[in-house]
């Protein structure tokens, strides 16, 4: 059974990124895609798009959660961020 990552996505620096989770205890930077925009957010095709230039593509039945979170965690007044996820595993390409 092939290994599963948690692939996140959230506006950083005014974009819009997406990396996987790599918690495998190297030091190894998590892969990353970067849309460049901070509007509108990526499209499911866009974000697959992004996933397979990384080596990834979604789980078969895996679907996008959305987490709302904000820039200071101790003033509830701040700026919203969401956060999105889903399960990824590596490419297996268009013939497996």
């Amino acid at each position: 059974m092939a290994q599963t990552f948690t692939a996140q996505m959230s506006v950083f620096k005014g974009r819009w990124r997406l990396y996987v989770v790599l918690l495998d205890g190297s030091t190894t930077r998590w892969p990353e895609f970067s849309f460049d925009r901070p509007a509108p957010v990526p499209t499911f095709t866009e974000r697959v798009d992004a996933l397979s230039v990384l080596g990834f593509e979604p789980v078969p039945g895996a679907e996008w959660s959305w987490t709302e979170d904000r820039e200071d965690l101790d003033d509830p007044a701040s700026a919203v961020l969401l956060i999105a996820a889903v399960q990824v595993r590596s490419w297996t390409g268009a013939g497996a």
